[in-house]
């Protein structure tokens, strides 16, 4: 099974994600998992083949990782508990298929599966007494970090299980939530992150919302040690702020990434523009290493694409099914499926799609006629169905794509 440790891992992650919905987070949060889960299973196979005691054992890195961004992001630690029971009992029922597989001697095959359950559970229990200790440790400090009512209060209002006395929250707040609304969701790559990234995150805010004109001071929380929730604060509605918000923050080098929700009034504009922030993060996310620095839900096409898993292997499937060849990962393929998008977009139109592209008409023109040539069959049956795996294509790139075959 060491041979087979990113495959058993896998299957391990997706069971866990299964069976314990408070699992499911954003992309990087479980990409996390899966890293805890194949330092823990690594760990333990190498302490079966090598005989290492238990006691010797520290959590592997990603799992004390794993646990503290819980901790931070509010999930329940019985969450993290359960992950390592369910994770056991998978583990178990796959090293008896392993076993039942083997031409071993009955006498001889339990022996082996009483050394390895007797190993396997004295490391859960160990393991776990370690993850659990560093979230606690971390959900104390996170919570003493924050401004307690004030975030409650903003979460209760973004749940909406109970109504909402306007009045009341925006004096706990200290935020005017009749007022109209743009919220932002801002983060920094995990890579090098360090403690004082919530400090520059809110000082960004701060210039931000003066540099765009908004009309009291900003709410910012903490969303965890690298990334924040914003809101920005206008007494009427303003058609260009997400304009401005873009050109301020695209001015900035070192500005954090960003994602900009659509405007909203009220208690219901400030739920709505938060959740469309965090629709368009989610799209950002997930295109990986080419993951737009600014990104607006209100850009065409992101909010029906957003409905849309960009990580899953059924949707990657589906692309390649209506797009054939064009679904390839390489450059030229990806300027044909644009064109053809535009194409289409524009209704149809050659002129309209150059103009928009800055290309000739007939440079257009044999674009769209590639790009149907590479799709190996017209448009004119399932046009739906095409643009819309153009735009899945468009917004997440290589996670729905297939491996460039030239």
């Amino acid at each position: 099974m060491n041979e087979r440790v990113t495959e058993i891992s896998a299957v391990l992650r997706r069971g866990l994600e299964d069976d314990i919905p408070e699992l499911r987070g954003d992309p990087r949060t479980v990409e996390l998992l899966g890293a805890s889960v194949e330092g823990n299973l690594d760990t333990v196979l190498h302490a079966l083949q090598h005989d290492i005691p238990v006691a010797r054992i520290n959590a592997p890195t990603a799992a004390i990782e794993y646990a503290r961004r819980l901790a931070q992001h509010g999930v329940p630690v019985n969450a993290l508990v359960r992950a390592y029971r369910v994770g056991h009992r998978r583990m178990t029922e796959l090293i008896f298929a392993e076993l039942r597989a083997g031409d071993i001697a009955p006498a001889d095959g339990v022996a082996v599966a009483e050394a390895i359950t007797t190993t396997m559970f004295d490391y859960i229990d160990w393991i776990t007494q370690q993850v659990v200790a560093v979230y606690e440790s971390e959900r104390e400090q996170w919570l003493e970090s924050r401004n307690s009512v004030r975030a409650l209060r903003v979460l209760e209002v973004l749940s909406g299980k109970k109504p909402v006395d306007i009045d009341a929250a925006t004096e706990a707040i200290r935020y005017p939530m009749r007022w109209h609304h743009l919220a932002l969701i801002l983060w920094y790559p995990d890579t090098g992150a360090s403690s004082d990234e919530l400090n520059r995150l809110q000082r960004f805010v701060r210039e931000l919302a003066e540099a765009v004109g908004a009309d009291a001071a900003p709410l910012v929380g903490a969303a965890d040690r690298t990334s924040a929730w914003a809101w920005l604060p206008y007494r009427s509605e303003q058609s260009d702020a997400v304009d401005k918000v873009r050109d301020f923050a695209a001015k900035c080098p070192d500005a954090p990434h960003l994602a900009i929700g659509t405007m909203g009034q009220g208690v219901s504009g400030f739920r709505r523009s938060h959740r469309y922030a965090l629709r368009a993060r989610s799209v950002a996310l997930a295109g990986g290493d080419v993951e737009p620095r600014i990104i607006a839900a209100s850009e065409p096409g992101l909010s029906a694409a957003a409905l849309f898993d960009g990580g899953s292997a059924e949707v990657g499937e589906w692309v390649g099914e209506v797009l054939g060849e064009l679904a390839a990962d390489n450059d030229n393929d990806a300027r044909l499926r644009e064109t053809l998008r535009v194409f289409l977009r524009t209704g149809s139109s050659y002129k309209a799609a150059a103009a928009e592209l800055d290309l000739h008409f007939n440079s257009v023109k044999y674009r769209v006629g590639r790009a149907v040539s590479r799709r190996g069959r017209p448009i004119t049956d399932d046009r739906l169905d095409v643009e819309l795996a153009l735009l899945i294509c468009h917004w997440y790139g290589a996670a729905v794509l297939r491996p460039n075959s030239d």
